[in-house]
């Protein structure tokens, strides 16, 4: 299993889903992780049922918050090695009837968001000329989705947002993947009905939906030392349903 002992890490939006599991699998590599959620009691409680070194409270909108949370958590450690930025929202609407607070929201939070924690990390990282970044994009960012509009805008942002940071930080020694999850079984997609979960599943060809775990174990492989020459790169965990 990848070795992360002696890495510090960072998952936003670490209280559930994609980012809880997550945050479970940096510490069973033997990283030290720091997760944040919107609500602080709940981030604790998620810290202590991963053993996770603790749960903040942080509102990945506010770029100031992000930048001295990124500096407490790298002061208190020493270094910061890795940051996943993970916190996002979904919200479906038909075109015709998506309110202008959805498209604020969503863009605040999943592009502005992702940029405000991926430019404080890297601050943090550039000291000590290495670290690894992740952020968490979407098959859907890529290929679109019907009800999805401001959803799949917001994830193709973050999809450039990796890209473009590793061409400029890779002579910092800091590199910068997305992963873009395709129908994955968490909070956000609990919604779906039984024949929406079953057209997806008919339609990837490994006969099943996705499992937060899945995304979690492609995360610690890129922020791993097996990662070291993978930089700019949207991996996608599907299930091959885009193919």
């Amino acid at each position: 299993m990848t070795d992360l002992t002696g890495r510090v890490a960072l998952v936003t939006g670490g209280t559930r889903g994609i980012g809880l599991a997550t945050v479970r699998a940096l510490v069973d590599a033997g990283a030290t992780v720091v997760l944040t959620g919107r609500d602080e009691s709940r981030a604790k409680e998620a810290a202590a049922s991963a053993g996770a070194a603790a749960g903040l409270a942080l509102d990945v909108t506010d770029a100031k918050a992000v930048s001295s949370l990124v500096r407490s958590v790298a002061k208190e450690h020493g270094k910061l090695d890795v940051v996943v930025a993970n916190a996002g929202i979904m919200e479906d609407a038909l075109l015709g009837m998506i309110k202008e607070d959805v498209v604020d929201t969503t863009l605040s939070t999943n592009v502005a968001g992702t940029l405000h924690t991926v430019q404080a990390a890297a601050r943090a990282m550039m000291r000590k000329k290495t670290g690894a970044i992740v952020v968490l994009a979407s098959i859907v960012g890529e290929y679109g989705s019907a009800g999805q509009t401001v959803y799949a805008a917001s994830k193709a942002a973050v999809a450039n947002i990796a890209k473009s940071a590793a061409k400029e930080l890779g002579r910092s020694g800091i590199r910068v993947n997305a992963v873009a999850p395709g129908v994955i079984e968490t909070d956000l997609t609990a919604g779906l009905s039984e024949d929406a979960k079953a057209e997806n599943t008919g339609k990837t060809p490994l006969g099943r939906l996705g499992r937060a775990e899945d995304v979690a174990n492609a995360i610690r492989f890129l922020v791993s030392d097996e990662a070291s020459f993978i930089t700019g790169q949207v991996l996608g965990v599907d299930g091959g349903l885009v193919l």
